[in-house]
């Protein structure tokens, strides 16, 4: 026999025993490879290069120097781009913590329906995904123009609460607006890793407590709640991560007095065609991002540890 053929019959041995295994592993992290790693490291060279007036306007070397800090060193000192971090770490927390509060009662009830209901009712929750993200974004941009109905009855609600009056509440271009389309837009991202975790929960557990006289809020408070935390902290993660990068809703129903870090960066890359400025500043987000993404994964697995 030929080595070549006893070669390929052994090739196909492998593949047909162990081989396909490794490349259905495998694929997740080649598509991690080429479309997260290496446009990150694109980008964390990018950052290191000096600004050239050529094209592409960023280069390393000969007269400009191998690697040049400088954009991490405007960071820190240039008051705009703090500004801008906070700002769009501060509204991300705002609209975070507005979509729990949203977010959770939808799920528990999601939860606690039949199940030939979960499925109806979770389609409900994504249909908003099934339409452009900037149509609604526009959608909320004529609810909340000075006209509208919605824009009237909620001035109507503020004159008849409060002593000063409004011929309408100043809601486009403002950080409340920043808010309130964020919250929207990223709402379900809080229901859907809430509902998955408390659909799993035990119901005994409640009845059980009702049965040794805990009334329903106290059961909620001391069975539910503790329990749902991975929930809650998996889908804050997936809210705040990516409302503290948004460009598009700062950009169209923002203040432009209030800088954010999104249209900081998109500004850099377009208009003042500074790449390693907006790149140094790109990579800064993303570190500030995945920090609290690898502590809750350490946290997470040392409670796994920890368990019986």
């Amino acid at each position: 026999m030929m080595p070549g053929a006893a070669r390929r019959r052994g090739l196909r041995a492998w593949w047909h025993r162990r081989g396909w295994e490794g490349a259905v592993v495998g694929l997740p992290f080649l598509w991690l490879a080429a479309f997260v790693l290496l446009p990150f490291l694109i980008v964390l060279l990018m950052s290191v290069a000096t600004r050239t007036p050529t094209a592409p306007p960023f280069g390393w070397g000969g007269a400009n120097p191998l690697v040049s800090l400088e954009g991490y060193g405007r960071l820190v000192t240039d008051d705009l781009y703090g500004r801008a971090f906070l700002n769009s770490l501060g509204l991300a927390s705002v609209a975070t913590v507005l979509c729990l509060l949203l977010g959770y009662p939808m799920a528990l009830a999601l939860a606690r329906q039949p199940a030939e209901r979960r499925t109806l009712l979770l389609m409900l929750v994504i249909l908003p995904f099934w339409t452009s993200f900037l149509l609604r974004v526009y959608a909320w941009m004529s609810l909340m123009g000075t006209s509208s109905w919605f824009n009237r009855a909620l001035t109507g609600a503020w004159n008849w609460a409060t002593p000063w009056d409004l011929r309408a509440l100043p809601l486009m271009h403002s950080s409340l607006a920043v808010v309130l389309v964020t919250a929207y837009t990223y709402l379900p991202f809080m229901v859907l890793p809430l509902y998955a975790n408390l659909e799993r929960l035990d119901p005994a557990l409640d009845e059980a407590a009702m049965d040794l006289g805990s009334r329903p809020l106290r059961v909620f408070w001391d069975v539910t709640l503790p329990q749902s935390w991975p929930g809650i902290v998996a889908g804050g993660l997936l809210v705040f991560i990516p409302a503290a990068g948004e460009l598009v809703i700062p950009t169209l129903v923002g203040d432009a007095g209030t800088p954010m870090i999104g249209r900081l960066i998109a500004d850099e890359f377009t208009q003042g065609r500074d790449w390693p400025m907006a790149a140094a500043a790109a990579v800064a987000l993303v570190v500030v991002m995945v920090a609290p993404t690898v502590l809750y994964s350490r946290l997470q697995a040392r409670a796994e540890r920890g368990r019986p």
